[in-house]
């Protein structure tokens, strides 16, 4: 016998129900880098979310702002030392007893080119030091934090497109989000049997001040602005041809892997890039 329209009527009210639910109700996140660009979107979406947030950065007036704007909490946090990290944890469960979600998220881009020939080693160790082992540092201590308490839990880690294709960033920034990459999945193995899920974001062609800093440098144009490169990344490196990324994409990103619809979802490599690492349409007429 085939379904009654009432009965797709009411999977379709109950879907929508679920999802205008609050998504992380109760939960406590920390999230590094929060207090500009995607780590500000997603803490404002995953307070919006019910969750309480701790926004960890070394912006401190704009952290700080931030968190008193979302009944969150601020601390400095240079996820390069260590201590700065664990004290990040420390503050969430002094806060609220627990930890349940930790978004990974601070990252620099240092330096934006060059020829390997001549690469810089101090500033490489720089940004291997926070992409990388601030990474590193944030799952250790979560790790520790959601193993104690047995609650499970979420750990997210900001990659990159750059990550998974050549030609997207320099030589040491590749290095660093594929680096993340390896370290998500093997991580993964070990805490899956603690029920703690461990993923990671690659976005593509964000407009992030970190992007925007870098078009200027190479386009040229000292007055270019974060529509600017929206723009070009729409027409050049998106098949959703004139549609690029946003900050706010991979805060919806981040929110779907931190709840419980994601609950069988760990290891993964959660790409946004409107398929550009996945297809080439430079022969699209070949559909025609």
């Amino acid at each position: 016998m085939e379904p009654s329209a009432n009965y797709f009527h009411m999977k379709d009210v109950g879907a929508r129900t679920k999802v205008s639910e609050k998504r992380l109700a109760g939960k406590v996140a920390v999230i590094t880098g929060g207090a500009r660009g995607i780590g500000a979107a997603t803490a404002k979406v995953f307070a919006q979310n019910g969750a309480h947030v701790i926004v960890a950065d070394i912006l401190d007036d704009l952290g700080a702002a931030l968190a008193d704007s979302i009944g969150g909490r601020y601390i400095h946090c240079d996820v390069a030392k260590e201590t700065d990290v664990e004290s990040a944890v420390d503050l969430a469960i002094r806060w609220k007893g627990q930890l349940d979600i930790m978004f990974n998220n601070a990252g620099v881009s240092g330096p934006t080119g060059g020829s390997i020939t001549s690469l810089d080693m101090g500033q490489v160790q720089y940004l291997l030091s926070v992409n990388v082992l601030g990474m590193l540092h944030g799952t250790k201590y979560a790790a520790r934090a959601m193993i104690r308490a047995q609650n499970r839990g979420s750990i997210i880690c900001t990659s990159s497109s750059a990550g998974i294709m050549g030609g997207l960033g320099s030589h040491a920034y590749t290095l660093s989000k594929e680096a993340i990459n390896g370290f998500v999945r093997s991580s993964a193995c070990e805490l899956g049997v603690h029920g703690i899920r461990v993923n990671s974001i690659s976005p593509h062609g964000v407009p992030t001040e970190m992007l925007v800093s870098a078009y200027r440098k190479f386009v040229g144009k000292a007055d270019m602005k974060a529509e600017d490169v929206g723009k070009l990344v729409g027409e050049r490196g998106s098949l959703l041809r004139g549609r690029a990324g946003a900050v706010e994409d991979v805060a919806m990103a981040a929110l779907f892997l931190a709840s419980e619809e994601a609950g069988f979802i760990t290891a993964h490599n959660l790409v946004l890039d409107g398929g550009y690492t996945s297809a080439n349409s430079a022969m699209s007429f070949i559909y025609q």
